[in-house]
């Protein structure tokens, strides 16, 4: 299983990102990202990381991992405790493709490659 911890729900993952995921892991589950106060300091980031673990834990024993994007310290600091337990975690890479419409909008189309381990 895949636990998707990202602000993208897997519904709406292109047909490349949603195959790779299933290919390798069988099923996703979405758990959505957290709102992380910019105000945080470390501290108050830990303590929602130790939530986000009892959650992940409790999604299912069996092995799996988590696609986990989003607030970078955040992210960090999750990859790294959830590593510490057994649990990997990857990131989605992509390619920026940007299409300049000439009178300042500019719009960026993200093409999904693969999945990336933090470690």
């Amino acid at each position: 299983m895949l636990i998707n911890l990202s602000n993208h729900p897997s519904d709406l993952w292109g047909e490349g990102q949603r195959r790779a995921a299933l290919d390798h892991y069988r099923t996703i589950q979405d758990l959505p990202f957290p709102h992380i106060d910019p105000n945080w300091g470390l501290d108050e980031v830990e303590m929602q990381a130790d939530h986000y673990i009892s959650k992940i834990r409790r999604a299912e024993p069996d092995a799996f991992a988590v696609h986990l994007m989003g607030e970078l310290v955040f992210c960090h600091v999750l990859a790294r405790k959830l590593e510490a337990i057994g649990i990997p975690c990857v990131a989605s890479t992509t390619i920026r493709e940007v299409i300049d419409h000439g009178d300042g909008r500019k719009e960026a189309q993200f093409r999904f490659v693969r999945f990336r381990p933090y470690f």
